[in-house]
Formats: C-alpha cells, sequence, structure tokens
C-alpha cells in the first residue's frame, strides 16, 4: 500500500489492486487509522484512505472550513491520482462530506455508502453538539466523553488499546487542536439542504448503530427515505463506531453492497 501526499500536501495511502477503488473519509478529530478493519477486510480490492483537512498528516492554514472545501480535497486527490470512478464511505462528519461530494460530483461516483450520519436533528441535538463544540473551544477535555458515546464500555473493557489509541489521537497538540476546532464547528452548526439530498440519485447504503446516540436509528432512515436509490441497515448494538466494534457485520454489509 503506497502512502505519500499529492501536491497539495493532502495525505494519502492507496492500496491499488486495479478495481474500481473504495475510498474512506473518516470523521471529525480522528484520521485515516480509523479504517483499518474495513482495509484489512477489503485487502482484495483497490481502497484509498487519506487525512482530511486540518487532520492527521494533513494541513490546513485557513480560518475557517467548509464542505465544499472538503469535497475539492477529495476532487484534486482523485485527479491527481487519475480515477475516474470510485465507491465513496463515509463516517460521521465524513458522511456529511460524502454526501456534499454526491451532489457536486455524481459522475465519479459508483456508489455511496454513509454511516453513523446526523440528519434533521432536533433543536435538543443540535443543542448538546454545540455544547460539546464549546467545551472543546474553552479547552475543556472530551475526549473520555466521545469515547462513551462511540464505544460500548464492555469492549473498551475488552480492548484497552483501542481506547488508548482513540484518547491519543484526540488529545491533540494546540495547532491540531485549533484545525479540530474549526471542523467540529462546521458539523455542529450543520444544517441539512433536503433538496440536495433528494436530488443525489447513485444507489446508497445508510448504516448506523442501533445504540448510537448521536446518529439515531430515526435519522439514518429518515435519510435513507429521502435518498431516492437508498437502503437502509442498522447494525445490532452497535455504537457511533460500530465500523470498529462491529466490524464484521459492517464489513460483510458493506462488501455485499459494493459487490451488487
Amino acid at each position: 500500500m503506497s502512502q505519500n501526499f499529492d501536491p497539495n500536501q493532502n495525505y494519502y495511502s492507496f492500496n491499488d489492486n486495479n478495481t474500481v477503488p473504495v475510498v474512506f473519509i473518516h470523521g471529525v478529530g480522528l484520521d485515516h487509522q480509523m479504517w483499518h478493519p474495513q482495509i484489512s477486510f477489503l485487502n482484495y480490492c483497490s481502497t484509498i484512505v487519506y487525512d482530511l483537512l486540518g487532520h492527521g498528516k494533513t494541513p490546513y492554514n485557513k480560518e475557517e472550513i467548509t464542505l465544499d472545501d472538503f469535497s475539492n480535497q477529495l476532487f484534486s486527490l482523485l485527479k491527481f491520482l487519475k480515477i475516474k470512478k470510485i465507491n465513496l464511505v463515509g463516517f460521521s462528519l465524513g458522511s456529511l462530506i460524502a454526501l456534499n461530494f454526491a451532489s457536486k460530483f455524481q459522475d465519479k461516483l459508483n456508489s455511496l455508502t454513509v454511516i453513523g450520519t446526523t440528519y434533521k436533528r432536533t433543536n435538543e441535538q443540535r443543542t448538546q453538539v454545540i455544547d460539546r463544540f464549546n467545551q472543546a473551544k474553552l479547552n475543556n477535555p472530551i475526549s473520555k466523553q466521545a469515547l462513551k458515546r462511540w464505544f460500548s464500555d464492555e469492549y473498551l473493557n475488552k480492548h484497552p488499546e483501542i481506547y488508548n489509541q482513540f484518547i491519543k489521537i484526540l488529545n491533540k497538540k494546540p495547532e491540531n487542536h485549533l484545525n479540530f476546532l474549526k471542523a467540529y464547528k462546521l458539523f455542529a452548526h450543520h444544517e441539512d439542504n433536503i433538496e440536495i439530498i433528494k436530488n443525489i440519485k447513485i444507489k446508497t447504503l445508510v448504516m448506523t448503530g442501533s445504540k448510537d446516540p448521536g446518529s439515531t436509528v430515526a435519522m439514518s432512515k429518515s435519510l435513507s427515505n429521502d435518498l431516492v436509490n437508498s437502503s437502509f441497515i442498522e447494525i445490532n448494538n452497535g455504537k457511533h463506531l460500530c465500523s470498529i466494534e462491529c466490524a464484521d457485520d459492517v464489513n460483510i454489509n458493506l462488501k455485499k453492497f459494493i459487490n451488487n
């Protein structure tokens, strides 16, 4: 698997097996490493993971960031790699980016999968996320709270290495924390454009964990209903990072969807 930077200093890792690549977009505050279970499972096909602007090894120096900035980042990476079609998979903020990308560059997509995405948040749900953003802005630690929402206690007790890995990723250096806040602000204040969603014609799979407190089953069902070519799968006992805790279920459903 080649690991490199494109001319815009976007960090990426490309496993080229001469198939339509599966491209993965991680969530806010994370990096490409979150997709390890999926990359390992899909080792027979081409896969691309990369670090979003201001995350991991990819720099970002502007004051604000938008979904269009993230979509254009992916478009430029695909252009550099001379890739015409992809199967796109997004998680959380990455799902919002994937939906935005699909609305702008449908001709690039063979399929679309979104995992753990927010949709039509209530005022109370939006306020809860904005409150967490405001805590982060004050440099109050939120990493342990995040892990409680992302994984079950039982899973973290059995997998201390996962706990340590994500604590390390979430506890950022000051310069990285500023970029995290830019992306978190975008996520916290995001408002869905329903008409754009309804104009996405690409075959889409919507997945979420049955116990995800922030990206609920109801949200994902509503999103799937508004997408014209969509199916919905609930991952039993999964929380927000069901792609790791319930990797087998997620991977089997993802493989079946992409192969079809």
